[in-house]
């Protein structure tokens, strides 16, 4: 009888450690954070430090742009994003690569003109010399 009482007194904390994120996956959701807040106050730098010289950024209309595409859309005011909320993240780990998806929702300025978006996005995220850098990136639009 005591060892039924024991193993079910270890369920509970068995079962918390299979929510707990890893160390990568904490890695990388720090990341995409950062990434967050350089779309919304884009900074080159930042920008070019979280990404990858391949990087290929699928927009949800379709259009796909290379790093330097994608860097100068946000840093010119193209693509103004005046804020971003991610909601319903995943973060799984496969290797050096990351999968993440997640739900943004934003309140655009493009081009002067107000707007607001929400997108299902999936990023897939790279471990290069100790860093996480965006691989790719594409969007689609929530109904």
């Amino acid at each position: 009888m005591k060892k039924i009482v024991y193993l079910l007194m270890l369920i509970p904390f068995l079962g918390f450690r299979s929510f707990a994120q890893s160390a990568a996956e904490k890695a990388v959701a720090t990341a995409v954070e950062s990434f967050r807040k350089a779309m919304v106050d884009p900074d080159k730098a930042v920008l070019d430090k979280l990404t990858v010289e391949e990087l290929s950024y699928g927009h949800s209309s379709g259009v796909v742009q290379d790093k330097q595409e994608f860097i100068e859309a946000l840093t010119s005011g193209k693509s103004d994003f005046v804020s971003i909320d991610l909601t319903e993240q995943t973060v799984k780990i496969a290797g050096n690569a990351a999968i993440v998806r997640h739900i943004l929702s934003a309140a655009t300025n493009d081009g002067g003109k107000p707007g607001t978006v929400k997108l299902s996005v999936l990023m897939v995220w790279q471990e290069r010399n100790g860093e996480w850098k965006l691989l790719a990136r594409q969007a689609v639009k929530v109904p």
